[in-house]
């Protein structure tokens, strides 16, 4: 059987071709086992690691330059215009080169010591080389710094905190649960909270800036909107929030709401005298002659938005969508009982639970902040587990 200048395995043929072994060598031959034998040593050599090929072919380069000190220029300016036409033609034929970590460091020691290192590459661009050097430098001052980089660990209670609030809330966002974390006296950044979670309008103008700024204890807002039941039928419902606190005074609901019955609700939501200065609406048909006659007997100024524009009546507007997004848009409500009994756990938990920005980071009704003194935390559910309050225990 000719190895016909190749190798025999016991996994296989191994088809090698190894210079200076004839086409033709037969291991019945006298002299076939001794070609065999060679030919043996050079696959012991091939099963080197490719990183220390990579160091040989270094020092093989490094050893060439010492030797070329002794030839003339005319050669070496041949052998340069030779080897470049070969690179040229593997570069087009050849997927992109495997570089090891002796080539990145010869190149970046290369980069240091020639000014003229730009010149001469082929494989790869001046960029690269520059950030393999770049990458050493971070890894030697690593190494200088004992491995003491970056801020330091968050507490593991604290991690496994922020992914029980993320699963438990799914319309929360790193802002609430950066407030929620701030009440139990654990302060973190969102930027934390981002990083160890799970992987899950209108501008007002300037004079209604200044207008509510100036009027925001004495001013209210009320509005409408409709909430579809299990049976297809329609219920409305009627919020009144003050401006200062955002506090849901009233609420109530409907299924066919007149403007007697609604300027009843303007009375049931400011008795004793505890009526506002003014009275943010829109102008639906609904506000009728015996609404604007009731609510002026009581003292209010009513101030009607423009037609269309529902962000002139920013906070009425965005608890109406708090009320969609992170409660009726999660349930199915039967009856008007049935939504009464949701509106109200709602309201519970929007008036002592939830935080907001504008109110420096409290809720409605001010929450005390509980230190990490008075025990471990506790989840409370609320609003039947669609959110949840979290509160110090003692053990």
């Amino acid at each position: 059987m000719p190895l016909d200048g190749s190798a025999v395995t016991a996994a296989g043929l191994i088809w090698i071709q190894v210079p200076g072994v004839p086409a033709s060598v037969h291991l019945n031959s006298p002299c076939g086992w001794q070609k065999f034998r060679h030919i043996r040593k050079l696959l012991m050599l091939r099963d080197l690691s490719s990183s220390s090929w990579s160091m040989i072919a270094v020092l093989s380069a490094l050893f060439g330059y010492l030797l070329a000190w002794f030839r003339s220029k005319h050669q070496l300016a041949l052998e340069v215009l030779a080897l470049r036409h070969q690179i040229g033609v593997l570069k087009r034929q050849a997927r992109k080169p495997i570089l090891r970590a002796w080539d990145r460091c010869f190149w970046a020691t290369l980069r240091r010591t020639w000014d003229g290192w730009r010149a001469v590459l082929i494989l790869w661009a001046p960029e690269t080389v520059i950030g393999w050097h770049r990458a050493g430098f971070r890894l030697f001052w690593r190494w200088r710094s004992g491995g003491r980089v970056g801020r330091p660990a968050v507490d593991r209670d604290v991690i496994q905190l922020i992914r029980r609030m993320w699963a438990a809330n799914p319309t929360w966002g790193s802002p609430r649960i950066r407030d929620e974390l701030a009440k139990l006296g654990v302060h973190v950044s969102t930027a934390t909270i981002r990083k160890y979670r799970p992987s899950s309008g209108g501008r007002r103008s300037q004079s209604w800036r200044t207008f509510l700024g100036n009027h925001g204890a004495a001013i209210a807002a009320m509005d409408f909107f409709v909430v579809p039941t299990a049976t297809f039928r329609l219920l409305y419902v009627l919020i009144v929030v003050t401006h200062h606190r955002r506090r849901i005074v009233h609420f109530s609901t409907t299924e066919s709401p007149t403007a007697e019955w609604t300027a009843q609700q303007v009375v049931n939501a400011f008795p004793y005298d505890r009526a506002p200065k003014y009275l943010l609406r829109d102008r639906d048909s609904i506000y009728g002659d015996v609404f604007v006659r009731r609510v002026e007997r009581m003292g209010i100024k009513q101030k009607l938005i423009a037609p269309r524009c529902p962000w002139q009546n920013p906070y009425a507007e965005r608890l109406i969508g708090s009320i969609r997004r992170k409660c009726l848009d999660r349930v199915v409500v039967f009856s008007e009982q049935h939504l009464r009994e949701v509106l109200q756990a709602y309201v519970e938990y929007y008036e002592n639970v939830r935080p907001h920005r504008s109110l420096e980071h409290d809720s409605p009704i001010p929450r005390a902040v509980e230190p990490p003194e008075q025990g471990k935390v506790v989840e409370l559910p609320l609003v039947g587990g669609l959110h949840h309050r979290y509160a110090r225990r003692a053990a």
